[in-house]
């Protein structure tokens, strides 16, 4: 049940041992949104809570990503880069956009969805069946472009 964490918390100890800077920091960030997260709810989170921690903090580091590039700061984007890479390695593997794609359209035959108005209603289904799987905006992108080509 709490296998990641564990493996979290030996991974964190091994970089203090190496001197990994950037894994150390990224490591502790993570479990510190952890622990807040689990008090928040009063209790331990288990892996799939885990993973909607993670799946936060990458989206996070997407996000600082975006606007560091809009400032030309090439230093930030690159750690920031570096860290995000850090937590994928314990999300589970990313979907394609095929993938991401294929599952959308299911979910929109399912629900009948017709036009780019009901974008909101599809993604409130999708996402939780993705979660930690794929990025929201790149969910979002492909669910517009669908409903746009259908309406």
């Amino acid at each position: 049940m709490m296998g990641l964490k564990k493996r979290l918390q030996d991974d964190l100890e091994q970089a203090l041992r190496d001197r990994e800077e950037i894994r150390k920091t990224t490591l502790r960030l993570a479990l510190a949104a952890i622990k807040n997260a689990e008090i928040a709810q009063g209790k331990e989170l288990d892996d799939e809570g885990l993973i909607a921690v993670l799946s936060q903090q990458a989206k996070q580091r997407r996000e600082s990503i975006d606007q560091f590039r809009k400032g030309s700061r090439d230093d930030l984007v690159a750690q920031e880069e570096t860290e995000l890479h850090i937590l994928l390695e314990y999300l589970p593997p990313q979907l394609s956009e095929e993938d991401i794609s294929t599952r959308a359209r299911e979910v929109i035959v399912e629900m009948g969805a017709t036009s780019p108005a009901q974008i909101g209603e599809v993604m409130r289904v999708l996402m939780p069946q993705l979660r930690g799987k794929a990025d929201g905006r790149v969910v979002s992108t492909i669910v517009k472009q669908i409903l746009s080509e259908m309406g």
